[in-house]
């Protein structure tokens, strides 16, 4: 039964994930949007950066990308604890 109710979640995740990625449009060439034309107008002298990427990532963006930064280091700091607890538990039992 337990198995069952598994693969049922299973099948109707993938079914939604396929259906999604079906009504997906591409047509082969970004969508042209006037942000474009003023980021590569403006945002050497807004944002003092050469590299435009580097300038919208750090200077437009830097907010969400500080963001992240946080969020990506809180996992990788938590999964160091959680992995370091379970490396100490299986120490002490090689020695009883």
């Amino acid at each position: 039964m337990k198995n069952t109710f598994q693969i049922g979640i299973l099948v109707v995740c993938a079914a939604a994930f396929l259906m999604a990625g079906l009504n997906l449009s591409f047509g082969g060439a970004p969508a042209y949007t006037d942000m474009d034309d003023y980021m590569l107008a403006h945002g050497q002298e807004e944002t003092g950066s050469n590299n435009i990427v580097t300038g919208v990532v750090f200077d437009y963006r830097g907010f969400d990308t500080l963001g992240e930064a946080t969020v990506l280091f809180t996992v990788v700091l938590g999964a160091g604890l959680v992995f370091r607890r379970l490396g100490k538990k299986e120490d002490e039992y090689e020695y009883e």
